[in-house]
């Protein structure tokens, strides 16, 4: 069956399944494969979970009408337009030269108490030095290159979800 064909739930529950099954392989690698989560990596994390909340509540609610589900689609879309903003910060951290990357900066928690939220978001989107580090790549790609492409084809098949004519069944 062509999931291009799909129900708008169907899509959307499918679109959920993407990130949990995403976010639960970077608390894999993180638990049994040694690899520590820097700022980015969790802000991507967060990105991913606010992105299947939106699949969820959409394939949960599956409206009938044309309106409600471009918007469920543009939400999704939004949502992995802020993911897909975080990750290629991250790509281009990791493609500076050693001497350019941003200073290491403190931990999230510290962050938070020692410059309140806004604070703690600005400097972790200045980058600090471990984000600049590749630990881990697939073909050729390091894990927030390939962050970058799922938050990309998530966020398509996002408006294809919303967008697309209604399934006729």
């Amino acid at each position: 069956m062509n999931p291009l064909h799909w129900s708008f739930r169907a899509r959307f529950l499918a679109g959920f399944a993407a990130c949990i099954g995403l976010i639960g392989y970077a608390i894999w690698t993180q638990l049994y494969g040694g690899l520590e989560p820097c700022n980015l990596c969790i802000f991507q994390r967060v990105a991913f979970a606010l992105l299947g909340l939106v699949f969820l509540v959409g394939g949960l609610h599956a409206p009938r009408g044309a309106a409600g589900r471009r918007w469920y689609g543009l939400g999704a879309f939004l949502a992995a337009a802020i993911g897909i903003g975080i990750a290629g910060r991250h790509v281009w951290v990791q493609s500076l030269p050693a001497d350019l990357v941003p200073s290491c900066g403190p931990p999230l928690g510290f962050l938070q108490e020692s410059a309140g939220m806004l604070g703690m978001i600005k400097k972790v989107l200045t980058g600090s030095g471990s984000c600049g580090t590749i630990d881990w790549t697939f073909l050729g790609l390091a894990m927030p290159a390939w962050s970058l492409i799922c938050f990309i084809v998530l966020a398509a098949w996002a408006l294809h979800a919303g967008f697309a004519g209604r399934k006729v069944s």
